[in-house]
């Protein structure tokens, strides 16, 4: 088994399957980290069962820059592996 190698077929696949998982990594650090980031620039005090004036509204506009930036980050992954491809 010293001398075991993968066809190419499953090379090329596993290689996939790694870039997949990788782009699947990264994602999820950015969503990690903006979330945590949304946190703590909107949540100034302690949360209870509402939030505080103007929090609400810096979440959102929070959130919706995280899905301006995810779609961002997709779109790039998936140009980057079109190249890869090519």
């Amino acid at each position: 088994m010293d001398n075991f190698k993968f066809d190419e077929a499953t090379q090329k696949e596993l290689a996939t399957f790694l870039e997949r998982e990788q782009a699947q990594a990264r994602i999820n650090a950015t969503v990690h980290t903006l979330t945590s980031m949304c946190w703590d620039k909107c949540v100034t005090g302690t949360p209870g069962s509402r939030f505080a004036r103007g929090e609400e509204g810096c979440l959102l506009n929070c959130v919706d820059r995280f899905l301006d930036t995810s779609l961002f980050i997709i779109k790039t992954i998936e140009g980057q592996r079109s190249q890869l491809q090519s």
